[in-house]
This record gives C-alpha cells, structure tokens and sequence, in this order.
C-alpha cells in the first residue's frame, strides 16, 4: 500500500466555540492518489479542508503528515510542511499583476523564489505571457490556473482544492481538470472537494462521501459511483 500523506483522525471543528460542524471525520490520502470528498451542501466539506489547513480550530482529532502529528500547527506552518491549499473564493489578488500574486505564492521561500517561478512558468506558458497582466483581466478559467500556479510555487507534497470548478464554463473546467490531473502525474498528491460529484468520482482513486459532518460513505471513485445507495442518496441530488 502506498505511503500515507495526510491521515485525518476523529476531527471535530466548526466556526462557533461549542457547535462542531465536523463531526469525527476520519480521511486518508497516500502517496500520488486523488482523492475526492463528496457531499450534499453543509456536510462539512469545505470546512473539513480549512480544519486542515488551521483556519479553523479544531476541539477534537488529530492530523498527521507523512506520519507525524500536525495538529496544532498554524496555517503558514502546515505550508511549510507541504500542504498547498486552494480555496474557492477570493484565491487571487485581481488588482496584482500574474507576477506579483505568484511571488506572494513563494513567500516562505526567500532567496529561492526566482528559480520556483522559472519553474511555474514552465508548466504554464500562458501566465508567462501574461505575467505582467493584472490577475482581474483574466477570464475565470485563467483566474483558477493561476491559483492553482500560486499554490505550487512552494512545491507541495499535497494540494487541496476547494470546487475547483465552481462556476466556470465547461470549456475552462475541462482545461482545469486536465491541469489538476497533470500536477498529480508529476507527483503532487490532491485532497479535491467538487459539487461535480460524477466527474469527480470518475477522475478520482477514492472518494469519501461527507453527510452532516460525519463519513457516509467512502471507496474507490467507481465503487462509489456504481454503489446504489450513493446514487440514490447523493449523486442524483448533486
């Protein structure tokens, strides 16, 4: 079996002091896998990965990277441990230029930030021909690529991604799920929260199917899509 990346165990967490949102959530993502976290609206799914990240504080459970506990740690030291994150709103800064929100993407790597960014363009032409371009002229489809470029920049052993797709034409959510699945190919494990369950599932190893904070379901991406009560409870609803 390949080697656990992140393991969440029992967390409990919520936004209110007193009222858990999570409910003992367990989750597992190994190396080089995508992952897929179903669910009907407030299951918990976008808080599970902000719980994660230490945006919101958690009253029970424990998190684990490359099998060592991680659980108090502060967002820009998960970071530093390899975590990068993408939410689903507000993931760029539109008024700075491609450059500027990039370099603010390799912010804990100091004097090595040129070399990352050599990297990132690399893998993505098109913000090297627009580097100097104001991030808000881009169209919403360019808007997530570069997200997903500013996430990278720190090289991330794992990336979260918050409905990557929310809201984009199906051209442009072709063009992000062909880029998400060509950052795993180069060895970046993905955590992927997506409304788009079918295709999720269908893009994914695994998945977990949340519900009311709590694990519902959980298996190989055709397991779930092919397991009868997913289809009537959730898939059919999504």
């Amino acid at each position: 079996m390949s080697k656990p990346i992140l393991e969440v165990n029992g967390v409990a967490a919520g936004y209110v002091k007193g009222l858990n949102i999570l409910q003992g959530i367990d989750l597992v993502v190994t190396e080089g896998e995508i992952v897929s976290i179903i669910g009907p609206n407030g299951a918990g799914k976008s808080t599970l990965l902000k719980a994660v990240m230490g945006l919101i504080q958690t009253s029970a459970g424990r998190y684990y990277l490359n099998g060592l506990e991680k659980t108090t740690f502060s967002t820009h030291r998960m970071v530093e441990e390899g975590l990068g994150y993408v939410p689903q709103v507000a993931n760029i800064f539109p008024s700075l230029t491609i450059q500027e929100n990039l370099e603010i993407g390799g912010w804990i790597l100091k004097r090595n930030t040129h070399a990352a960014l050599v990297n990132i363009y690399e893998k993505f032409p098109l913000l090297h021909e627009r580097k100097g371009d104001r991030a808000g002229n881009l169209s919403g489809g360019q808007r997530q690529l570069l997200a997903l470029a500013r996430a990278l920049v720190t090289s991330p052993s794992i990336l979260l991604l918050d409905e990557p797709s929310a809201g984009l034409s199906p051209v442009a959510i072709n063009d992000v799920f062909k880029t998400i699945k060509e950052i795993n190919e180069s060895g970046v494990s993905i955590l992927l929260v997506e409304q788009n369950a079918k295709r999720a599932l269908n893009f994914s190893d695994r998945g977990y199917v949340l519900d009311q904070g709590r694990n519902a379901y959980q298996g190989t991406g055709q397991e779930l899509l092919e397991d009868p009560r997913v289809v009537d409870l959730y898939l059919g609803k999504l």
